[in-house]
């Protein structure tokens, strides 16, 4: 006997590019002669939901219940349903005498969002070619569509992140628990009708979900749930980074009515011997990082030692059978890096297992898949971009890792050039001072349009605490120097850190004001803080001086810890002040709006000089010569 397994990204993942999880077990299973198929039911599901039979089918369905929020969209109901099918069609193929007829203002309803963007299109446009106008328009009607269904037929739905709100800090499972016994709504229905189809394909002993954030839990379930009731004999297994985040305490055993097998860190050793064991090789007592069920209890199968299948080891992520087609860009947010996110097809690659660094105090560290570091030689790492190229006909590549070693890049820009392979490609780095201007010149060079790093919070004395490993002179002349060979820099920002004074957040503001107007940056992001479970400060709140003050855990998920700073800082009322000023900087204007005009409350002056960066950045030049 051979097991068959099939591997699911359930909905909503992702839409413009193959989620590489089941890429990259396939891969593997195919190297151990296990069979497997993988299929993208979040990309099926939406191509099935926005179509004009379904479209038509939404409104009926908000008519029948009496909903009829967003009025806009309702009233020009017949021109969605009309129109969904050549703005999907164009959001894959872009082709451009559609996008002559799509930005034509009467083609598309205006709907909430378009009429938004119609107040405003310089700012929304800028320099933007016929395509993209295309793309952004098609897009708000796209949205326009998704916000109707969730206002009238389904509250959960969304574009990635489907009933998120149910699995997020679920340090209980009551309430998922609660919403599986509800009916099914119009388009799990339709989920679970693809489902099916894909069922009946094959004869399958093994169905294995990828989970890799909260918002794919509930389908995730739905679809293990449908299973259990139609195909009893089938075994479910569910792994990815929801399960290695959240399930690490994992105690109530309510979700091994719908789950046979719950799989820790890498999946490959783990799932391995779930084959072996559903096809009697092994016994229960060689599972490995395994969750499974009995006698109503959790128990967690885990024989010492793992196997250990070494990332220099493993085959290229196989991408056969994954509908490369029927993937969408889209173009939602002007936000540089958020367009690369969102628009395009990439094809997803890790460079290096874990992080190389693995020491930021905020960062889940102490899990696997940041601290267990392992590389591999660029010229396998080229071997399977060819492969990948071969099976999927994109050139794109987005090197998934945590933080890219510098020492690897080279190698692998050096023998990318070598060997004569040109592939587009952007990754995750930290602002290490190797990057030189050389070693930026070569990466170009090699294909590299851009990189997202972590500058978090310019304040050296936050970075120190946060065991960043860098300072805001040395960002200045790394960012600089990737900018230089035009290459795209994205910055991570953080506010809210523990301790961290408003003194800090206004002059960190500032900072990121003068590396915008030095172009050293040319995209960032603020998020605010949040205490992990897995993190340094969340292990040790005392030392980074803040009190954990929930949420109680209750068997189930556990990531997530609310906290508070003993400074009483109110660190949330600066969001909208800190976004505002952000989106300024993205656009090229407002360097010269006083920091304090984007409050609506008293903060204090920057004490940052106004030429910081600018006298990093001859310092640099001065050193050189």
């Amino acid at each position: 006997m051979s097991i068959n397994t099939l591997l699911i990204t359930p909905p909503f993942t992702q839409l413009n590019t193959a989620y590489p999880a089941t890429a990259y077990i396939k891969g593997f299973l195919d190297s151990k002669d296990v069979k497997a198929t993988q299929m993208d039911l979040s990309i099926a599901l939406f191509s099935a939901v926005f179509t004009k039979e379904f479209i038509d089918a939404i409104f009926k369905q908000a008519d029948m219940l009496g909903n009829k929020d967003l009025p806009l969209v309702y009233n020009q109901k017949e021109e969605y349903i009309n129109k969904v099918d050549s703005v999907m069609n164009y959001l894959r193929v872009q082709e451009v005498t559609a996008a002559y007829q799509i930005v034509h203002k009467d083609y598309l309803p205006h709907g909430h969002r378009r009429i938004k963007l119609d107040k405003d299109l310089t700012t929304e446009f800028g320099k933007l070619g016929i395509l993209d106008k295309a793309k952004h328009i098609a897009t708000l009607f796209v949205e326009e569509l998704g916000d109707f269904i969730n206002a009238n037929v389904d509250e959960f739905f969304s574009f990635t992140r489907y009933a998120e709100q149910l699995a997020r800090a679920a340090s209980s499972f009551d309430t998922i628990d609660t919403y599986l016994q509800y009916e099914t709504t119009l388009i799990e229905d339709e989920m679970l009708y693809l489902l099916a189809e894909q069922l009946q394909k094959d004869t399958y002993d093994l169905v294995c979900f990828t989970v890799p954030f909260p918002g794919n839990l509930f389908s995730a379930l739905r679809c293990a749930q449908f299973i259990k009731e139609k195909y009893p004999k089938l075994k479910i297994a569910m792994g990815g980074g929801y399960c290695n985040t959240e399930l690490r305490r994992l105690s109530d055993p309510r979700i091994f009515n719908f789950i046979d097998f719950i799989t820790l860190d890498d999946g490959e050793g783990p799932l391995l011997k779930i084959t072996d064991f559903l096809d009697g090789k092994l016994g229960e007592d060689a599972l490995e990082r395994t969750y499974i069920c009995r006698d109503n209890t959790v128990v967690y199968a885990n024989k010492i030692p793992n196997t250990i299948f070494h990332h220099r080891n493993l085959p290229a992520p196989s991408y056969i059978g994954l509908p490369t087609d029927k993937y969408l860009s889209f173009l939602d947010v002007m936000n540089p890096m958020h367009r690369m996110w969102s628009d395009g097809k990439w094809n997803k690659l890790t460079i290096s297992h874990g992080c190389y660094w693995k020491q930021c105090s905020f960062c889940d560290v102490t899990l696997d898949y940041i601290g267990n570091y392992q590389n591999t030689t660029a010229d396998d790492l080229v071997n399977k971009i060819e492969k990948i190229i071969s099976e999927t006909n994109i050139t794109g590549f987005h090197f998934v890792d945590e933080a890219a070693p510098p020492k690897m890049l080279r190698a692998l820009a050096n023998t990318l050039i070598e060997r004569k392979v040109y592939i587009t490609w952007w990754t995750n780095i930290r602002f290490e001072k190797t990057f030189t201007p050389e070693l930026c010149a070569l990466l170009s060079k090699s294909g590299c349009i851009a990189v997202t790093g972590g500058l978090e919070v310019a304040s050296d004395r936050l970075l120190e605490k946060m065991k960043k490993g860098v300072d805001i002179a040395q960002v200045a002349r790394v960012t600089k120097a990737f900018s230089n060979e035009n290459i795209m820099v994205h910055a991570y920002l953080m506010f809210g850190f523990p301790t961290e004074t408003a003194q800090e957040t206004i002059d960190s503001l500032e900072v990121v004001r003068q590396l915008f107007q030095s172009n050293c940056i040319q995209s960032a992001f603020w998020h605010q803080f949040a205490c992990t479970s897995h993190s340094p400060v969340g292990k040790n709140p005392d030392e980074f001086e803040i009190n954990i003050t929930g949420p109680k855990f209750e068997g189930f998920a556990e990531n997530d810890l609310y906290h508070e700073d003993p400074t009483g800082a109110e660190h949330h009322l600066y969001s909208e002040g800190l976004n505002s000023a952000l989106n300024n900087y993205l656009n090229y204007k407002g360097f010269e709006i006083p920091l304090e005009q984007y409050f609506n409350f008293k903060v204090p002056h920057t004490t940052q000089v106004n030429n910081l960066v600018e006298g990093f950045l001859k310092q640099k030049i001065l050193q050189k010569a």
